[in-house]
């Protein structure tokens, strides 16, 4: 037999041989899953504190010295119950005093308005003007009187000095002549200066109803001073009665008092903090999820609230608000991560539920389970089962008629425990679990008995 026939008849043999001896062989042992039929759910999963959307601060409405605050941390409060207050001594002092000053300026504008003495002074005024001038005239009446007597005592003289000097007159004639000439002079002079002064008086008396229309109009513009002095005074006094009003202050909501700052009397400024109130019916769960997952989350998808704080069963919520803007936060092991805030509201039910067995508050630690995406009926796998091929594909292990091959598949939904598989299966396929970093296609596949 020639050489060339000897190689490939011994060629035949080993691949028989190697073809028996793989045949009885055993085979590698691995843990299989079928394809199934089912639901699956694609969720964030994160941590996540109870929180409150809105909370009510109690505060100084102005400086003041607040008396001792009762209620405590816990106690449930209704709208419109007092929860804390001003000294109110200090308040009515207050209240006294500017109502005691407007009252003062009430006074001041009736007697202000009260001009019967004004007016009675006018009259006078205007009657003591017409006797001055009743008495100028009687004066002017009398000087013209005495200048006719004094003009006919000159006359007289100068005749009777005339008929003395011809002897036609005696010397006692003479002189009696003479000396009512003086007496006239000097009585003309007199009525001369009467007049004047009258004159002089009558000026004076004239302005006297002038002067006192000016005074009562002076008093019309204190009157006005005094009414913008009133307004002013109302207006402080509305203030401080406002502040009485406001020295009590009232729960604006039923809710519970979440954290008391004051506890004894004490003085205090405007806007420090006595008390927080909030509605526990509102509490929410607020979630810093990562900006990749974020993208996937829509407001109204359903949440699971779960945790120690939470128990069981789990908690259903929705998701109810996304921030717009993300921020920077260090992981635990030091990584830089930005992540987007997520607000979760409880299904009303369950959240009556936890306040009740409980007693869930504000600040409270759990975990929130966002899902993002569901099927009822999909082919599913388990997560472990896939892997991602050097091109960045998935693929997975499977077992078709005892041998192990690798498939390359199309997936859909995924999340930690199984993937939704859309294409790449043929029926009756069975996936291995957790692929050994040993297995390879073409292998005989053992299943590992359960």
């Amino acid at each position: 037999m020639k050489p060339t026939a000897l190689l490939v008849v011994a060629g035949i043999i080993l691949a028989v041989v190697v073809v028996i001896a793989a045949e009885l062989s055993p085979g590698t042992l691995v843990d299989v899953a079928p394809v199934e039929i089912g639901s699956i759910r694609q969720f964030v999963d994160e941590r996540g504190i109870t929180r409150l959307p809105e909370t009510f601060l109690i505060t100084m409405p102005y400086h003041g010295r607040i008396e001792g605050i009762d209620v405590v941390e816990g106690t449930e409060v209704r709208a419109g119950q007092s929860v804390a207050r001003v000294v109110p001594i200090d308040l009515e002092l207050s209240v006294e005093q500017a109502t005691a000053v407007v009252e003062r300026l009430e006074a001041a504008l009736r007697e202000n308005a009260d001009s019967s003495l004004e007016q009675t002074a006018l009259e006078q005024s205007r009657q003591f003007v017409e006797s001055t001038q009743a008495t100028v005239e009687a004066a002017q009446a009398r000087m013209e009187a005495g200048q006719a007597r004094y003009d006919y005592a000159e006359k007289n003289l100068s005749r009777i000095r005339n008929l003395f000097e011809k002897h036609a007159a005696s010397r006692d004639e003479f002189d009696r002549v003479l000396l009512e000439e003086v007496e006239a002079g000097v009585d003309y002079r007199q009525d001369r200066l009467v007049y004047s002064a009258m004159q002089s008086l009558q000026a004076a008396t004239n302005l006297l109803p002038t002067m006192v229309q000016q005074y009562i109009e002076r008093k019309n513009l204190a009157g006005a001073v005094l009414q913008k002095e009133r307004a002013e005074a109302e207006a402080r006094l509305r203030q401080v009665l406002q502040d009485k009003q406001r020295g009590t202050m009232t729960s604006p909501v039923d809710g519970v008092v979440l954290q008391r700052n004051i506890t004894n009397e004490r003085y205090l400024s405007a806007g420090t903090a006595l008390l927080e109130i909030g509605r526990l019916d509102d509490l929410q769960v607020e979630a810093d999820v990562l900006s990749v997952e974020v993208v996937d989350v829509q407001l109204g998808d359903p949440v699971e609230v779960y945790g120690p704080a939470i128990g069981e069963p789990a908690a259903r919520g929705t998701v109810k608000r996304i921030y717009p803007a993300g921020f920077t936060k260090v992981s635990s092991l030091g990584v830089e991560q930005q992540q987007v805030k997520v607000v979760v509201a409880f299904d009303p039910q369950d959240l009556q539920r936890l306040r009740n067995e409980r007693r869930l508050g504000v600040g409270y630690r759990v975990r929130v389970r966002i899902v993002t995406a569901e099927k009822s009926q999909a082919r599913i796998v388990p997560r472990s089962a896939l892997f991602r091929g050097t091109d960045g594909h998935w693929r997975s292990y499977v077992v078709r008629d005892g041998v192990i091959g690798i498939a390359d598949v199309e997936v859909g939904i995924l999340n930690d425990e199984h993937a939704e598989i859309l294409a790449g299966y043929e029926s009756g396929d069975l996936v291995v679990r957790a692929p050994e970093s040993h297995l390879a296609a073409g292998q005989r596949a053992e299943i590992e008995a359960k």
